[in-house]
């Protein structure tokens, strides 16, 4: 899609690059994210109203570490440089950056000393708590800039060369612990580049349902894999607008889902007027998976049979020249590795291979979207509730929450274990809170007395975690009565299991599922 104005970002590899991004676009003005090394042409044919340069783990000084033309200055596009980015701006333009004396991760205090188109709207007269991460520092700067803000530590905390629209900060501006990140990325993008809130979900869709409606022929018809979730469902009623009942939606049951999961589907979408194509695979889907332990070969055993049984349907029909995924951002981000930056995580098998295998042309009308935009999305649409909040469930189902070979007898444990913990989170109106809440069953069992019998069952761990994309999450501090009620119910509910330990851990380092 083309966007009439928009930021562009290049990545240095900060771990929190994605969260520019978001916080861009919640100023209601389009960003995207390129990898640092992309050309200048690139950067030109992006037509770009502004650029950001993120931080990164590197130093500007050491050797091979990534680097920008000093052309991309001169191009008289406004430049934001953040913490690594402020220093490359300072070194290829002639300042000089060193070792800080030092060290400066967490927080600081800021002192602003000259008014500036950065600080609209931010009262001068007092100190501010911004977020540092860095062990490097600009000790001198380049010709025609000069100081607007400096901390303890940091003696060119903000500096700027305002005739030439060149701005850098030392710290991290898309933190919420940086007291006047928002304003100054607000005064940046629409002060300083120009840009006006062009960024809407009601526009989004008007402009999406056009561009699938001119690109599918009368005579072509899109198939679409629908799980349920808000993305694929989504991604089906948007295609849907655009060309009616030439869109043929298939859900096919792999074994792995949740409980009453099918059904559930099922009864959804037909209330939303999707006509779907059901497919039971469940028993090749769990033959295959016999003696798998590996998380990765579960994923990729996962992968190309659901590619066999959804191709083999796909043929069936006449017409189909084009394949619809609910892809979003940050699977596009994660499953690509840069130099430098973000590095691949896990395979998403949602992401490149099926079209090639299938000879079909790809539709993602998502791929350009964060999860809450397309929640935003589906909001503007009237979806109902269950779907706009359902939390995310993993392709490859329940076979990356059961650690080790999947059987039935786990799969039913996983189910009846899981299914207490989303009714305990609806009944407390906890569902609605975090992002994530479900049960893991460990490859493990350990001993345990009920009555007067010693047992050696499962242990269930329970990971609740709130996000706002997945692109980084944290273990929530579920109520302590809570957490009693639920391991009580799995453990006297659930045969097979005497133990529940709750996941204390965050991403990163940890991921929020377990495979």
């Amino acid at each position: 899609m083309e966007h009439p104005e928009k930021i562009l970002i290049l990545d240095f590899g900060s771990q929190t690059t994605q969260l520019i991004a978001r916080r861009v676009r919640e100023l209601s003005v389009y960003s995207e994210i390129k990898p640092c090394f992309v050309s200048l042409d690139e950067v030109r044919a992006f037509r770009p109203k502004g650029i950001i340069l993120s931080g990164g783990p590197a130093s500007v000084y050491d050797e091979g570490a990534p680097s920008v033309d000093r052309e991309l200055f001169e191009m008289g596009i406004p430049v934001l440089g953040i913490c690594y980015g402020a220093q490359l701006m300072a070194q290829v333009l002639g300042g000089r950056v060193e070792r800080s004396p030092k060290r400066e991760y967490g927080q600081a205090q800021i002192d602003l000393l000259h008014s500036s188109l950065l600080f609209k709207g931010i009262s001068m007269d007092r100190t501010y708590q911004v977020w540092m991460s860095h062990s490097d520092r600009i000790e001198e700067l380049p010709p025609d800039f000069r100081t607007l803000a400096t901390t303890p530590n940091s003696p060119y905390a903000i500096i700027a060369n305002e005739k030439k629209g060149l701005y850098g900060v030392q710290f991290h501006p898309e933190v919420v612990h940086t007291e006047i990140g928002r304003e100054l990325l607000r005064n940046f993008v629409f002060e300083i580049c120009g840009c006006t809130e062009s960024w809407t979900m009601p526009s989004f869709i008007e402009s999406t349902v056009e561009e699938i409606r001119s690109l599918v022929r009368p005579d072509e018809k899109v198939i679409c894999a629908l799980s349920g979730g808000i993305d694929s469902t989504v991604t089906a009623l948007l295609v849907h607008r655009a060309i009616g009942d030439r869109l043929i939606s298939v859900f096919v049951n792999n074994g792995l889902l949740r409980k009453g999961e099918a059904e559930e589907v099922l009864d959804l979408m037909g209330g939303l007027g999707l006509k779907l194509d059901y497919i039971d695979a469940s028993d090749l889907f769990l033959d295959r998976l016999k003696g798998v332990t590996d998380p990765e070969q579960k994923r990729k055993i996962i992968g190309e049979t659901f590619i066999e049984v959804f191709e083999k349907r796909a043929f069936k029909y006449e017409g189909v020249k084009y394949l619809a995924q609910g892809t979003l951002y940050p699977d596009v981000i994660e499953s690509v590795s840069f130099k430098g930056p973000s590095a691949r995580i896990k395979s998403h098998h949602n992401v490149g291979g099926l079209p090639e295998k299938m000879h079909l042309k790809l539709l993602e009308p998502l791929r350009e979207l964060f999860k809450d935009e397309v929640r935003k999305i589906a909001e503007v649409m009237g979806l109902p509730k269950k779907i706009i909040w359902r939390q995310p469930f993993p392709g490859p189902g329940l076979a990356v929450r059961i650690l080790g070979e999947i059987t039935e007898e786990k799969l039913s444990i996983l189910r009846e274990a899981d299914a207490i913990v989303t009714e305990e989170m609806l009944t407390s109106e906890w569902y609605y809170r975090v992002w994530q809440s479900f049960a893991v069953l460990l490859p493990i069992k350990t001993v345990g007395v009920m009555g007067d019998e010693r047992t050696y069952e499962y242990v269930v761990a329970l990971r609740v975690v709130e996000s706002q994309d997945a692109m980084t999450a944290d273990w929530v501090r579920l109520p302590y009565d809570l957490l009693a009620r639920i391991s009580n119910r799995i453990i006297n509910e659930v045969k097979g299991v005497n133990r529940v330990v709750f996941d204390i851990s965050s991403k990163p380092p940890a991921t929020i599922e377990w495979e």
